[in-house]
């Protein structure tokens, strides 16, 4: 399965990518546009990815994210 992100660019595990639109986030956080986040995971869903962010891990669409 091949991943890409807004632009087209193929995502792999390890990867950084950036987010492109202020996203809202359960529990209360919201993600501002131009946050980074490194070594991300590919996930088994062909629109999706995990990332590390503080505490626990986030799911995010790999449409609003681009390659960095």
């Amino acid at each position: 399965m091949i991943l890409k992100d807004s632009n087209g660019n193929t995502l792999q595990d390890g990867d950084s990518v950036m987010v492109i639109k202020d996203l809202k986030v359960k529990g209360g956080t919201d993600l501002k546009r131009g946050k980074t986040f490194k070594s991300i995971r590919v996930t088994d869903s062909e629109d999706s990815i995990e990332v590390k962010d503080g505490r626990g891990t986030l799911v995010l669409k790999t449409m609003f994210l681009k390659k960095v």
